[in-house]
């Protein structure tokens, strides 16, 4: 839903980055062993060699911490045990509004969904709020028809639960860290990793759950 720079960057990922560095330097992909991939030496020099002269900050998004360390370690299919230390990890992490209110507006909610602003190079130092970028991985509304697949459809979100309060509390929470439903989620944790605040998540689980909200037109 959002390009956070989400720590770190999955063996995937890394090993494309490695291939394309190899070229880049003259030497064939073929010289590592294509049955074991990259080491992970390899891997943590493609990663600090694509980001040169970046300041503290943004270094120590290189580092994974200990859920993306799990995640990486088993390909994001974790065996049950680290699943579940996983899951218990992000519910921790998990902040509620102060009032108890998890829903705010939908019509704000649209505003973030539609908005990829935020936690690039380009946007530092932020000089307006993050978005959440959802449509780059979820179709929501019938009148959006530009949207990603990467995740689900989320047209009619509300309905499928019947806007009940346990579907709205099961949806901040998977803005918030998406870790709690999905151990290895390839959704950013807009609320733990301070990319929305509290009350923009509200607003976007507004878009899903509130009945009035396109995406349950």
């Amino acid at each position: 839903m959002h390009n956070e720079i989400q720590r770190p960057f999955s063996r995937t990922f890394a090993a494309a980055a490695l291939g394309a560095a190899l070229l880049a330097a003259g030497l064939a992909p073929g010289a590592l062993a294509q049955d074991a991939g990259p080491t992970q030496a390899q891997v943590d020099a493609v990663v600090e060699a694509a980001f040169p002269g970046i300041d503290a900050e943004w270094a120590a998004r290189l580092t994974p911490d200990e859920t993306m360390r799990q995640c990486n370690q088993f390909g994001n299919m974790p065996p049950d045990d680290v699943f579940e230390e996983i899951r218990t990890r992000a519910a921790s992490t998990i902040v509620y509004p102060d009032d108890g209110v998890l829903m705010g507006s939908w019509e704000n909610g649209e505003k973030l969904a539609q908005s990829g602003y935020g936690m690039r190079f380009s946007d530092y130092p932020p000089r307006r709020e993050s978005g959440g970028n959802c449509y780059a991985c979820h179709q929501l509304t019938p009148q959006e028809v530009s949207y990603g697949t990467l995740g689900p459809s989320l047209m009619g979100y509300g309905k499928l639960y019947d806007f009940s309060e346990e579907a709205v509390k099961a949806a901040y929470e998977k803005i918030y860290n998406p870790h709690v439903a999905l151990p290895c989620s390839m959704m950013p944790r807009f609320g733990a990793n301070a990319v929305l605040t509290i009350d923009q998540i509200k607003d976007i689980v507004a878009l899903l759950m509130d009945p009035a909200s396109p995406v349950n037109q």
